[in-house]
């Protein structure tokens, strides 16, 4: 284990249909796997996370809607989830309207900061906080990256892929200047990579020779099994966990675990 502080990654790209969530549940639920307490914080209005989860709208009475805006006491958010040492804070559609009410807030990038540093936290022994971040760039994903102390960020292996990734580098380093300057980028993880396929080659090659040991060396495959998991509300590592989505999230996870050791 680390420090009593947790680390706090933010998972974010403002492309859509990534992987962000996906990877935020399943690399929780690895990092949980190796014996590591973790809370992941639904910060995309969508709610997918909390879904994949278990957790029923009906049931999502505090979110992280009321972390932000209300200054809800922590404790009042965080929910846990049907895995053992895994914590939900969970997000409805009430965080659409986030952005537009957090403007009027003069330490509307610090909310978020703050709420994760209320003393009440330290209850739950937290070795990582994961934040599963909305598909854009805005008000909520940079209190996602001033809260953090990296990013890491999901890269779909098709074409384009590597296009927009400018755009969040720059946004990193527009909240380092700023606001966060210890922020660093965790690394960049390949999703929906088909061995098969010359496109997640090419876009795996390209992406070695831009981005150098930025990019793990695990890459997460096209896999039906990590697909089905959310439909059932849980990871794909207790789905099914012979497969090679969780054979692939599991080998993420040991290199996330082994990258910050080495820094350490």
């Amino acid at each position: 284990m680390y420090s009593k502080q947790p680390k706090i990654i933010a998972i974010a790209n403002q492309k859509g249909g990534v992987g962000k969530t996906t990877t935020s549940i399943n690399l929780g639920a690895a990092l949980v796997e190796d014996g590591y307490n973790v809370l992941l914080v639904d910060l995309d209005p969508q709610g997918n996370a909390s879904t994949g989860l278990g957790l029923q709208t009906k049931d999502r009475k505090t979110t992280t809607y009321d972390l932000l805006l209300e200054e809800a006491a922590v404790e009042d958010v965080i929910r846990p989830t049907s895995i053992d040492g895994f914590w939900i804070a969970p997000a409805t559609t009430d965080l659409s309207s986030a952005d537009i009410e957090l403007v009027a807030n003069e330490k509307r990038s610090f909310l978020l900061h703050d709420a994760l540093h209320q003393e009440a936290i330290e209850k739950y022994a937290l070795d990582f906080i994961l934040i599963d971040c909305p598909p854009s760039l805005s008000l909520l994903t940079v209190n996602a990256m001033v809260a953090a102390h990296a990013v890491l960020v999901p890269l779909q292996s098709e074409f384009f892929a590597l296009e927009g990734l400018s755009q969040l580098m720059l946004t990193i380093r527009e909240v380092r200047q700023h606001a966060n300057p210890n922020l660093r980028i965790e690394g960049v993880v390949l999703t929906m990579y088909d061995r098969r396929n010359n496109l997640s080659l090419q876009v795996e090659s390209d992406a070695r020779e831009n981005l150098g040991d930025l990019v793990f060396n695990t890459v997460i495959p096209r896999n039906v099994r990590i697909s089905e998991a959310p439909s059932y509300a849980v990871p794909v590592l207790e789905y099914d966990p012979a497969s090679k989505g969780s054979a692939a999230y599991t080998a993420l996870a040991k290199e996330l675990i082994h990258r910050n050791r080495t820094k350490n």
